[in-house]
């Protein structure tokens, strides 16, 4: 549990400059906060809540992606596990977005494969009050609420602590491209680099031993 709070209060630090919205919340303006403490959405206008609404996030397998992201696409009627509305959200490793359910007694539980889901009926207020562009913040535990220490990350690895090692890798100097999530080549290749000039095993993967170096865990 130490190094998930360690994780944690990392990422609420560097929250404030990850690109994903391409800018840091402004709270005078209307955006939506969701809670995965909470299991809650709320749509805040500046520090006033306007609605609240209950949520299912995504499992500790399937998480829901946390930091600072926005509407970009708005879609009605797909039916299915999908409900009757689409907001799409700008996560730079995956498509995830807040949508309704054909599964409305679920909703209060972490269900999900890593989107939000809300009652058909709660979307549809939603998607009339939000329009595309608008902020989404999301917080929450980083590693889920299981009892997981710590994960392994390789090639094709993708989220939010995809995201921390490539920061850190970035500000090292030893990764200098995009910072998004995944776990590719060119990641790997940074984690190599990174491994060899720490004189630690050179895997091109993160571990325990990894997430000490880089200073993400103590």
């Amino acid at each position: 549990m130490r190094f998930l709070y360690i994780l944690f209060f990392t990422f609420l630090i560097s929250a404030f400059i990850l690109p994903s919205s391409g800018h840091a919340i402004d709270e005078s303006m209307p955006y939506i906060h969701v809670d995965l403490w909470k299991n809650e959405l709320y749509l805040l206008n500046g520090h006033k809540v306007v609605k609240s609404f209950s949520i299912s996030p995504g499992t500790d397998h399937k998480q829901t992606p946390i930091g600072h992201f926005k509407v970009i696409y708005k879609a009605k009627n797909w039916g299915g596990g999908f409900g009757t509305r689409w907001l799409g959200l700008n996560v730079p490793w995956g498509d995830f977005g807040i949508h309704g359910t054909n599964k409305p007694w679920l909703v209060g539980t972490k269900v999900s494969s890593g989107c939000i889901r809300m009652k058909n009926s709660d979307v549809e207020e939603l998607y009339e009050l939000v329009p595309v562009g608008t902020p989404v913040h999301i917080n929450g535990p980083i590693m889920g609420s299981g009892d997981a220490e710590y994960k392994r990350l390789s090639k094709n690895s993708k989220g939010v602590l995809v995201y921390l090692v490539q920061m850190r890798l970035k500000a090292a100097g030893y990764y200098d491209e995009d910072v998004n999530g995944i776990f590719d080549s060119k990641t790997e290749r940074a984690v190599k680099e990174f491994q060899k000039d720490e004189g630690i095993p050179i895997t091109g993967g993160i571990s325990k031993r990894d997430y000490i170096h880089l200073g993400l865990l103590e």
